[in-house]
């Protein structure tokens, strides 16, 4: 299975991703980009991601390293990567580097080991959104209304039309 270019190279740049999990809200994730896959580290004292060891699928959001702005929503196959594991033990280096403010410092891998779960996170290739939108979520019905004209402000500037007459 090839890997869309659009999903590797955003996420590749991106240090962040936001994952949703059957759709809950999506949990913001730092994550590692390796061999054509996202990992990433949750649980314990680690960034928390509910539900995401427990699934299959997740989709996942790259956002723009420069602009901040939404680049694509990717469906992902979610699988654990073992503590021991040949793996594991090839990605540890790397994660530690990512990880930044490690409160444990070089003795996190051992924590991860015991309280954390490593995920895999594979695209499948289908993307689920591309950058023609905002991903906005529209605002809440509300009673409210605006209840007569606006207040004065200092420095504002007058519409003639407005006070004719």
């Amino acid at each position: 299975m090839t890997v869309p270019h659009l999903v590797a190279e955003a996420t590749s740049k991106s240090g962040l991703i936001w994952v949703t999990v059957d759709g809950s809200r999506p949990a913001p994730l730092w994550h590692l980009w390796q061999d054509g896959a996202a990992y990433v580290l949750t649980g314990g004292t680690e960034q928390p991601a509910p539900g995401l060891a427990d699934v299959e699928h997740a989709d996942v959001t790259v956002r723009s390293k420069t602009t901040g702005g939404r680049l694509v929503t990717w469906r992902a196959t979610v699988s654990p990567v073992r503590p021991g594991t040949d793996e594991w033990e090839r990605l540890l280096p790397e994660l530690r580097n990512h990880r930044l403010n490690a409160p444990d410092g070089r003795q996190a891998p051992e924590r991860w080991a015991r309280e954390c779960a490593l995920l895999r996170l594979d695209p499948t290739g289908e993307l689920l959104d591309t950058p023609n939108g905002s991903g906005a979520a529209p605002p809440p019905p509300s009673p409210a209304v605006t209840s007569g004209p606006l207040p004065f402000v200092l420095g504002r500037r007058l519409d003639r039309d407005a006070h004719t007459g």
